[in-house]
């Protein structure tokens, strides 16, 4: 199997502990993502890691449509909203205080309830028209977005889960980077380790594994989750190799929104007269679209409009 570098979901198995997880590295594809807004690099990087999150999350699911990340609160950020489109399309975007976030010191690592405020993180899975759509809640508690994520986890899915996250510029060219790793202790009975003849239980041992395989994901530096000269596979051996890490084909990530010419000329379909009136500017109206920055013109007269 050939190592993969940069922009995929990369599935693995620490063998014999009933541990199964996902490795994130995201290089060009994000870079793309944060350059398309131009937004402050404190933005950047919660937004980075929000992008990078919302793939370690989704990478754990089998579903067919749209998983989002989103989070709203009273802080200098206001929205975060980062969302994966089945097999590996990704886009995000953030509304936040430009006054604000410019007054945060730079010298000091801000928390999410700094940033963020007081507000909840959203969790989305929408599978089409034909599906029940379910969705996720908590408030916003912990001092990154993986803590939010734990605390997730810990109210809603009564999964044991331990997720490291990272964002941040390469110190190689100063691009967007992002990377993750994300552990979750398999059920006891799981079909995908009967089939291959290993049982969990809960017993103490079975603690102890959970408990070392844990701290030696604690032990990941953040340097090491974004350089890209270190291939994540060989991050997972170093951490994991006395126990075994079995690695999987890698889902492909890139950028992927999904805005176009007919979307916006819906959506000012959907507005009134007046309003739309109001959005005109020298006899055309524009819409930009908050993910990808794109933005689409259309003349006043194609709406049966003048001014």
């Amino acid at each position: 199997m050939t190592p993969a570098p940069d922009d995929l979901i990369r599935p693995f198995q620490i063998e014999h502990v009933g541990v199964r997880g996902r490795l994130v590295r995201l290089g060009p594809a994000l870079n793309e993502i944060l350059n398309r807004h131009g937004y402050p690099d404190l933005v950047s990087q919660l937004l980075g890691e929000a992008v990078t999150l919302s793939c370690a999350l989704a990478g754990a699911l089998k579903f067919d449509g749209v998983f989002t990340l989103q989070t709203k609160g009273d802080g200098p950020i206001s929205t975060l909203l980062a969302d994966f489109k089945s097999p590996g399309n990704l886009r995000g975007y953030a509304q936040f205080d430009a006054k604000a976030v410019q007054n945060i010191d730079a010298d000091v690592t801000p928390s999410i309830p700094r940033l963020l405020g007081a507000g909840y993180i959203a969790f989305t899975v929408d599978q089409g028209a034909d599906t029940e759509r379910y969705q996720g809640i908590v408030e916003l508690e912990g001092f990154s977005l993986a803590d939010c994520a734990h605390n997730y986890f810990r109210e809603s899915e009564q999964i044991e889960t331990a997720i490291v996250l990272a964002s941040g510029r390469g110190a190689d060219d100063g691009s967007w980077r992002g990377g993750a790793i994300m552990l979750q202790r398999l059920p006891e009975g799981d079909p995908s380790l009967l089939a291959r003849g290993v049982e969990v239980g809960r017993d103490e041992a079975s603690e102890d594994n959970w408990r070392r395989v844990v701290t030696l994901l604690a032990s990941t530096q953040a340097s090491e989750l974004i350089d890209p000269d270190l291939v994540g596979d060989d991050l997972l051996y170093r951490l994991f190799h006395e126990n075994g890490v079995r690695i999987f084909e890698p889902t492909q990530l890139r950028p992927g929104c999904r805005c176009s010419m007919k979307r916006a000329e819906r959506i000012l379909q959907q507005l009134p007269s007046a309003e739309l009136q109001d959005l005109a500017l020298e006899d055309q109206l524009i819409v930009t679209c908050e993910f990808c920055n794109a933005s689409y013109t259309f003349p006043l007269e194609q709406f049966s409009l003048s001014l």
